[in-house]
């Protein structure tokens, strides 16, 4: 389950990893034929293809594949006189259209211009429901001018959505028309609140589910009020490994652990990497529902049945040269109707 940033929309330098790269890859994607190159340039590396030939994909998108933190109809750079909403639908529109065209989705999946049908529940029997959220075509503009912020109310305001109102509904329905063991979710950007800020004051950054704290506290509090057994949220977006509880209310020291999501790396992104930094120690001590930090490359192993849910965080020391060997950095459990991650 790939869960966004396939690429980024960004040019790459004209020296890429000892690889000299032809100049027409070194400008921003921002129309179809620009985006086709971007995932050629991508899919011409042989892991890559490995990976594709091995193993099925679900796949959904984050930010990347069109522009840098979009929001719906608004682009980052929307004060530029040709990103205006207009002109913006046109881009996202051909970004859509080239990642159709690379990646395995149903035919269900065709975009339609502009808009695009991404969100989508996939059962596996009774043990399973996978449900993949699409967190940037209905959601508002980032609060307080986007970036990170400990002073952002707006952040709180109760009529901010991530998912859109309608998206939301289809979730939160979901959740009570379901017979599975667990509810996973494929989601974007972080749900569980990221404090930068190891003292008294709650420092966040504003384009993850921390921006949108209503929405977050719907769906949580919807998880637990209708039954949810195991509600598991598996995310993207951060370059690093987390394993952290979901908080019913993150503003209530004592409020219900309702699920546990586990945050995966990149894969190559971000160059070697560390397995432990300045900031992943901050996070810790920011963070009392934060079990796990790590930001080496790799990805996310999950092993999983009736009884628990298994997460093995598979990370390699480097990625600049060639021949890694694999490892398991950490491991962490989640027990069938015990909310919360533990050690394994």
């Amino acid at each position: 389950m790939h869960l966004g940033d396939y690429i980024y929309e960004s040019g790459v330098g004209t020296n890429k990893r000892g690889v000299t790269v032809d100049p027409k890859f070194t400008t921003e994607a921002m129309d179809l034929a620009r985006y086709r190159l971007q995932y050629a340039l991508y899919k011409a590396e042989t892991p890559l293809q490995q990976a594709h030939a091995r193993f099925p994909w679900i796949h959904t998108i984050d930010d990347h594949e069109v522009e840098d933190n979009w929001a719906g109809d608004h682009s980052k750079e929307d004060t530029e006189p040709d990103q205006d909403p207009v002109i913006f639908r046109q881009r996202r529109a051909q970004a859509f259209q080239a990642n159709y065209e690379h990646l395995p989705y149903r035919h269900a999946q065709i975009p339609s211009g502009p808009d695009w049908g991404l969100h989508r529940r996939l059962p596996y029997g009774t043990l399973a429901d996978f449900t993949v959220l699409d967190t940037r075509q209905f959601r508002d503009d980032q609060p307080c001018g986007d970036g990170s912020s400990a002073t952002c109310t707006e952040r709180f305001d109760p009529g901010r959505t991530i998912l859109g109102a309608e998206q939301r509904d289809w979730l939160i329905n979901g959740f009570s028309a379901s017979r599975s063991r667990w509810q996973v979710l494929a989601n974007q950007a972080p749900m569980g609140q990221t404090d930068q800020d190891a003292g008294p004051a709650v420092n966040v950054f504003l384009d993850p589910w921390d921006g949108y704290v209503a929405d977050r506290d719907r769906v949580l509090a919807a998880a637990q009020d209708r039954g949810v057994r195991n509600l598991v949220v598996i995310t993207g977006d951060r370059h690093q490994n987390y394993a952290w509880d979901l908080k019913r209310d993150y503003g209530d020291p004592d409020s219900a652990t309702v699920g546990s999501e586990f945050v995966g790396t990149s894969i190559t992104s971000g160059g070697d990497g560390a397995d432990m930094t300045d900031g992943g120690k901050t996070f810790l001590a920011a963070n009392p529902h934060l079990k796990f930090f790590n930001s080496q490359r790799g990805y996310v192993r999950v092993n999983v049945d009736r009884q628990r849910w298994r997460s093995d965080f598979r990370v390699v020391p480097y990625v600049t040269t060639t021949g890694a060997p694999v490892g398991t950095r950490a491991s962490f459990v989640v027990e069938d109707g015990k909310p919360g991650v533990q050690e394994a």
